[in-house]
């Protein structure tokens, strides 16, 4: 490479100057000052519940996916910016929580902790485990770009809570996204041998990419912008494919992971990862149920 025009692309826009480089997070203002989350929300609560909890698993099992590769990092500045990655996700699975929490008559840690692996809804893509960096920041770039799309249409949604939510996500995510895209650019454009490992850690993961765009009618009456699933993969695309190309690196051509009887992530069937990351995760508050820290 020789020079990071690929960087100037509208897709590339960032939010504002909200969106500086960040350090240690974005900010720890309470997004639902000033919203009264008591008021019943435009959608019907339970499903308004699912759809946070949905959202707020992806965070959720992915950020401790990230946190398991802290001291594994190739540089003590990529451990930086994956630590404060997963505690960007971490921070927003805990407002999404909350907020699913609020209209069950329950609470974040209770939601993260003592749910059974067929009661999680994220999907499965952020489920298994990065085989290498290459792996790890091609499906960071995956998810980060749909993510941050979601989370733009989720920006106007009827419920405030969440669309309070979404404007705080999509501002770190932006940052995730920017941060992938730089290193699968090095790798992929780099040596014989990154740009192999780079190609292979795409391959590895995309057979779930598909399961990221399944329509979805709540959150299409949350935000109509959702309504086209087509629409949203565009978008994603328009960025994916420039970084790419730019990378040297080809979208990989592989079927669709299957489902069980035609259910995914997304309806509580997960792989076998899953159970794994569920009994690291929530063995201490299952030990000690009652315990305060």
């Amino acid at each position: 490479m020789t020079d990071d025009a690929w960087m100037t692309d509208d897709a590339w826009a960032t939010d504002g100057p909200a969106s500086a480089r960040w350090a240690y997070g974005t900010g720890f203002r309470d997004p639902f000052v000033d919203i009264d989350l008591s008021a019943a929300p435009a959608t019907d609560p339970e499903q308004l519940a699912a759809r946070c909890l949905m959202l707020g698993d992806d965070a959720l099992v992915y950020s401790h996916r990230l946190q398991q590769w802290i001291t594994r990092l190739p540089e003590l500045e990529e451990e930086m910016a994956v630590a404060n990655i997963a505690l960007d996700l971490l921070g927003q699975a805990r407002l999404l929580l909350t907020r699913a929490g609020h209209l069950l008559g329950t609470d974040e840690d209770r939601l993260a902790f003592f749910r059974s692996e067929h009661e999680f809804r994220n999907v499965r893509l952020v489920e298994r485990a990065d085989t290498d960096f290459a792996e790890l920041v091609g499906r960071l770039l995956v998810f980060s770009t749909w993510r941050l799309e979601l989370l733009r249409r989720l920006r106007n949604s009827s419920d405030p809570g969440l669309a309070a939510i979404a404007e705080r996500g999509a501002t770190e995510l932006a940052y995730h996204r920017e941060y992938a895209a730089g290193w699968v650019v090095r790798l992929g454009d780099g040596t014989d041998l990154s740009h192999q490992r780079m190609q292979a850690g795409l391959e590895a993961f995309w057979p779930y990419v598909d399961e990221l765009f399944q329509p979805d009618p709540v959150l299409a009456e949350l935000s109509p912008e959702l309504a086209d699933p087509a629409a949203l993969r565009s978008d994603v695309d328009a960025v994916l494919d420039p970084v790419l190309a730019t990378a040297t690196l080809q979208r990989p051509s592989v079927a669709p992971a299957a489902g069980v009887g035609g259910r995914t992530g997304r309806d509580g069937i997960h792989t076998e990862d899953l159970g794994y990351i569920l009994a690291e995760m929530q063995s201490v508050a299952r030990a000690h149920p009652e315990g305060v820290w």
